[in-house]
């Protein structure tokens, strides 16, 4: 799975739990409306910033959604320190 499908996946479950739009996930992690509609409409985006964006979902994923099984999760900033 590349970069791209992980992020698109990671915000489906999110928005699916929270019952909000890619949107709104957009703007927790990045502060940014468009950045999984980039993704959707075939856009990418540096590696550095897929590899953040996947830390941030690693930080602030909801505790009563399971973390999809078929990838790794990064370590908490939480848990590093």
């Amino acid at each position: 799975m590349d970069h791209r499908q992980t992020l698109i996946k990671l915000a489906d479950a999110w928005a699916r739990h929270d019952g909000v739009t890619h949107w709104a996930i957009s703007m927790r992690l990045t502060s940014k409306g468009d950045f999984f509609k980039r993704l959707l409409d075939g856009k990418d985006c540096h590696t550095a910033t897929a590899q953040r964006v996947i830390e941030r979902f690693s930080d602030r994923w909801p505790a009563d959604l399971p973390w999809p099984a078929d990838m790794p999760r990064p370590r908490r900033a939480e848990d590093a320190a």
